[in-house]
């Protein structure tokens, strides 16, 4: 029996999108305890229990930015294009996309398709999402996805064009990433009614979160749990499940016990260190990936002493990564050089990379003004693994003098300080979601990114026009190299020291098949079975 599943997912390019043109007790739905598992051995139905380390912070895929939420919103609501297992681009929404002129995307959208209010899905929804993310009211945290579109045509029902500023190649790979997905179109409406009377952004569709998905949205008891039904009128084949209940289990062991009696069916994570015990629990399977993800230490650069670049050289100097991939992960992952690996357009090992050196971090602390060093903080969410990290890094850190304490905080609380910029030193990741270096390379460290995505607060305009310049380029080979160029200039200015690109390990107990995860992490439920 295979006890592991390794994937390793290729390199998106955007010639390979232009290739593609063509085309506690356990809670069950009614609240009372089940045993997850359907009684006649069938394998279509029961209820599907994952549980996992955070709970998802909101059900509007627009205004949130986190791959917990994300995991509840791409099983409810669908993009118009997706990836498959291997990080390249396919029909969903859209059955076609074609660049019909330098600066124009067209795509051909699938019929007799309905939201789950019964509302027909059409190039006017299309059009209200996109102008929803790209409203400034909204304040969306995605809105880098779609910033360089100027105008949005509806040619009729089922055909949208997209104008953009300039050609934009990565354009149906931005539409591949959840966070693009399709709202009902009268949900937006109320929702931007609700606004009008003094709503949040996102209140409205947070409590009524209607999709295309092949589940929908049935209760949440936010910290405890959350239970989706399977929406029989999908437009697709039906997901072979009646009820996916997403339960909070903050602590490792719990869950690992949760899954050897089956009282969980899948489990996300694993952490590296319980990775042999799930394996050779009998009847269990560890499932793991490589990751299009990035997980870093942060400065905050409008604190001091994290505004003087020689500092975070220094610091980035001195962090030690091979001890985190093995003394930590257990071997898995792969030391980052940069934001983005290979499962992402950009990425290339001819980058000049910042490699340990504890003497030379000295001699830059002390050309800095801290010979003697200073105290600070590190931040980080209540995750086992980010905790040893910082662990790791606080001992590193002590090499050349800097006292470091470390703080942790609940999940939600975190993710709100740090985009507030109540932190010193934070330590966090990303979902590489759309397989191009533009997103990430934004949505971390573009000025317009501040107080979302870039909660290092880097304002740097000739890294911006980096960005800018690149993300229009249409050259392949030319694009790639100033991608070389930015992550060169990222390494020099060090507003985070990039760690290592995590492996997605999680636990699929026994009966469970047809489980897979994205390169970002993010569950694929439709297809799964369960004994």
């Amino acid at each position: 029996m295979i006890k592991s599943k390794f994937l390793r997912a290729g390199v998106c390019s955007i010639a390979m999108s232009l290739a593609l043109v063509g085309c506690a007790s356990e809670p069950s739905s009614n609240g009372s305890t089940t045993e997850g598992v359907d009684e006649g051995g069938s394998n279509e139905g029961g209820d599907l229990v994952v549980a996992v380390l955070s709970d998802a912070t909101s059900l509007d895929p627009h205004t949130s930015s986190d791959v917990p939420s994300g995991n509840v919103q791409s099983n409810i609501y669908q993009t118009l294009v997706k990836y498959n297992t291997d990080m390249e681009l396919e029909p969903l929404l859209a059955e076609e996309w074609t660049p019909i002129e330098e600066d124009v995307w067209e795509f051909k959208l699938r019929e007799d398709v309905y939201f789950h209010d019964g509302s027909e899905f059409n190039a006017d929804a299309v059009k209200a999402n996109v102008e929803r993310i790209l409203d400034e009211t909204t304040a969306s945290p995605r809105a880098i996805l779609f910033e360089i579109v100027e105008e949005i045509t509806v040619i009729d029902d089922h055909t949208i064009q997209f104008k953009t500023e300039q050609p934009f190649a990565p354009l149906p790979a931005h539409m591949a990433h959840y966070a693009s997905s399709i709202i009902s179109k009268d949900v937006i409406d109320a929702d931007n009614e609700a606004v009008e009377n003094g709503d949040q952004p996102g209140t409205y569709i947070n409590d009524n979160p209607i999709g295309t998905g092949f589940f929908e949205f049935e209760s949440w008891q936010p910290g405890d749990h959350l239970i989706l039904n399977n929406f029989e009128d999908y437009w697709g084949e039906n997901a072979h499940v009646d009820t996916v209940t997403f339960r909070v289990v903050p602590e490792d062991l719990t869950r690992i016990a949760e899954l050897e009696t089956g009282s969980a069916h899948i489990i996300d994570p694993v952490q590296p260190s319980d990775l042999n015990r799930v394996e050779n629990m009998e009847g269990t399977e560890a499932y793991v990936r490589n990751a299009a993800s990035i997980t870093y230490l942060g400065f905050n650069m409008d604190k001091e002493p994290f505004d003087n670049k020689l500092v975070r050289q220094a610091i980035a100097m001195t962090l030690d990564k091979e001890a985190m991939l093995n003394g930590i992960l257990d071997g898995t992952g792969e030391a980052a050089i940069g934001p983005i690996n290979d499962t992402n357009f950009g990425f290339s090992e001819d980058v000049e990379s910042i490699e340990r050196d504890v003497e030379g971090a000295r001699e830059l602390l002390a050309k800095a003004g801290y010979e003697d060093g200073f105290s600070t903080t590190i931040w980080t969410n209540d995750n086992r693994e980010r905790i040893d990290i910082a662990e790791l890094t606080q001992a590193s850190l002590s090499e050349i003098g800097i006292e470091v304490d470390i703080k942790v905080v609940e999940w939600g609380a975190y993710l709100d300080a740090t985009t507030a910029g109540e932190h010193d030193m934070f330590i966090l990741g990303l979902s590489l979601g759309t397989g191009d270096a533009d997103y990430p390379m934004h949505m971390l460290f573009h000025s317009d990114s501040v107080g979302s995505g870039n909660r290092v607060f880097m304002e740097d305009e000739t890294f911006d026009q980096m960005l800018y310049d690149a993300r229009i380029e249409q050259d392949e080979d030319t694009r790639l190299q100033m991608y070389v160029e930015a992550t060169n200039y990222l390494n020099e200015e060090s507003p985070m020291a990039f760690l290592y690109h995590p492996s997605h390990i999680m636990g699929v107990g026994e009966g469970v098949e047809g489980f897979w995860s994205d390169a970002s992490g993010v569950y694929q439920l439709k297809d799964v079975t369960i004994q």
